[in-house]
């Protein structure tokens, strides 16, 4: 505990603490118009809390655009309560009792953060910071080198300070955290020269090898799941994840409590496995198929937005043209207006200038609805289009979905015919070889047999109709949502098109009204 607090009381960060910080930060004008109407907390970027006997972190969620906060000459214990800065950039932390790095997981844009002059004895809790540039942390209770290690994971890492810890005590330090990281260009304020990098990295190839190719299996593997999840998102757009194999035919037995015993009746393991084949080429089928459909539904909404874009350009090209037209035409009218010495003439040359500006809103309005209706038709033919892909889709899909109900209803009979054919071997002491305690439990009448063979069969159906479900619900879905944006998009994007029109023929109206009536010669 630090010895301020015999002298001092703490303090907490609250309102009038927040407050009176920005007062101060900001003594000018600015400031003094902020301080009689008030500071919104969204608005402030910057915020110093320096010196202020802060023990605890509180209050900050309101400053959810800060950019940089200062925190440091103070007595506080925890990193903690910044989960709302997400885009903090600088944070100082330095001069304070800190003993654990915590705390920092939603900071992911930070870029320079001091903990200088804390009692911290461990860098970790730190992996969300992969934009860290600048990171300081001298004087603290570091002793182990290879805390070092851990700071390879910041490949933006320029700066680096940990000057004052134990841990620089030895004459290997300086060599081992340049060897160690690479990418240094400052270590503990002085500038990394190429020689000093070379000889360290020669020094310490021993261990930072290993380090390499560690880093890179790592990134390898990285890169292999990311790329399987991608691929992953693309089946689910194609509404046939997981089809691409057996995982549906786990599925049916993962939560099928008598599959296991069924499976120790002597017959049932080859029956299963042929089941299972011929399953799961069903089910590759289906996949094949939804990846192929999902590929002609992508290239039926591209022409549908390539043929929007054409009848929207030729609509802009033609609008241009009209008032360009117009304009140039008025041009002259203007001028003449602006000569003409006969406030009577001027007066119906004005009257002929209004009557052309109707006419050009009229025209513009005209072309507008004309593009609607050209847009109106494009919509419904794909919205046509779009339900005859997403019919002929589902009914596929049903016809192989049933195609699997098929494949589980033959293997239901063939497994009650096996059941029920070693119950009766089981009551004559036929069986060629013993059964499990859990198989021979059920093996005890026709019922049990019936019944243990009948809720493994349900189960099996039920999975397979919630996959059928979901396939379903998806492409339905998807219909829905691609047609719906379609009409809404046009529908704004016609409004907006009738206010610009409207919002033009105001401003030319509006221009005629505002022009100065003719003097006549006196």
């Amino acid at each position: 505990m630090s010895q301020i607090y015999n002298t001092i009381e703490p303090n907490v960060i609250n309102e009038e603490t927040v407050r009176k910080a920005l007062e101060e930060q900001s003594r000018d004008e600015a400031g003094q118009l902020a301080k009689r109407e008030g500071i919104d907390f969204k608005d402030v970027t910057e915020l110093q809390l320096s010196f202020k006997n802060i023990l605890q972190i509180d209050n900050l969620w309101q400053f959810e655009n800060l950019t940089k906060l200062q925190l440091d000459n103070n007595i506080i214990e925890k990193i903690e309560a910044l989960e709302s800065l997400v885009h903090l950039l600088w944070l100082d932390l330095s001069f304070n009792n800190i003993e654990v790095i915590e705390g920092l997981d939603t900071l992911v844009k930070l870029q320079d953060l001091s903990l200088y002059n804390n009692r911290i004895s461990k860098i970790e809790n730190m992996d969300a910071l992969q934009d860290l540039q600048i990171f300081s942390i001298g004087k603290n209770n570091l002793d182990t080198l290879e805390d070092v290690i851990y700071l390879r994971r910041f490949k933006n890492l320029r700066t680096l300070n940990l000057l004052g810890n134990p841990l620089c005590d030895g004459e290997e330090y300086a060599p081992f955290t340049v060897a160690h990281l690479p990418e240094l260009v400052y270590l503990d304020f002085k500038l990394v020269n190429d020689t000093m990098r070379e000889a360290a990295i020669l020094k310490y190839q021993y261990s930072t090898e290993p380090l390499k190719q560690a880093e890179a299996q790592a990134l390898a593997q990285l890169e292999e799941e990311q790329a399987k999840q991608t691929e992953l998102e693309y089946h689910k757009t194609a509404f046939v994840e997981y089809l691409n194999g057996s995982f549906l035919f786990e599925s049916m037995y993962e939560e099928d409590a008598e599959a296991a015993k069924l499976a120790s009746i002597p017959g049932v393991d080859d029956l299963l496995q042929e089941y299972r084949k011929e399953f799961v080429s069903v089910c590759e089928n289906l996949f094949n198929y939804g990846l192929e459909q999902h590929e002609k539904r992508e290239a039926e909404v591209s022409d549908f937005y390539g043929s929007l874009q054409e009848a929207l350009t030729a609509n802009q090209e033609q609008g241009r043209k009209i008032i360009l037209e117009f304009e140039n035409q008025n041009e002259r009218t203007l001028d003449e207006i602006q000569n003409i010495s006969s406030a009577e003439v001027a007066e119906a040359k004005l009257a002929e200038y209004s009557e052309d500006i109707l006419q050009l809103s009229e025209t513009l309005m005209t072309l507008e609805v004309q593009t609607a209706d050209q847009l109106e038709e494009l919509i419904k033919d794909f919205e046509r289009n779009v339900a005859d892909l997403v019919s002929t889709f589902i009914e596929n899909v049903q016809r192989m979905m049933a195609q699997c109900r098929d494949l589980e209803n033959r293997h239901h009979e063939k497994l009650l015919e096996i059941s029920l054919n070693t119950l009766e071997k089981s009551v004559k002491n036929e069986l060629d070889k013993d059964l499990p305690d859990d198989v021979r439990m059920f093996l005890v009448d026709k019922p049990t047999v019936v019944a243990a063979v009948t809720a493994s069969h349900d189960i099996h159906l039920a999975k397979i109709a919630s996959r059928e479900g979901d396939i379903l619900r998806s492409a339905r879905h998807w219909q829905a949502a691609v047609t719906e944006k379609a009409l809404q998009d046009e529908i704004d994007r016609n409004r907006s098109r009738f206010k610009e029109i409207i919002q033009y023929i105001e401003n030319l109206q509006e221009e005629v009204e505002n022009m100065e009536p003719v003097e006549p010669p006196e």
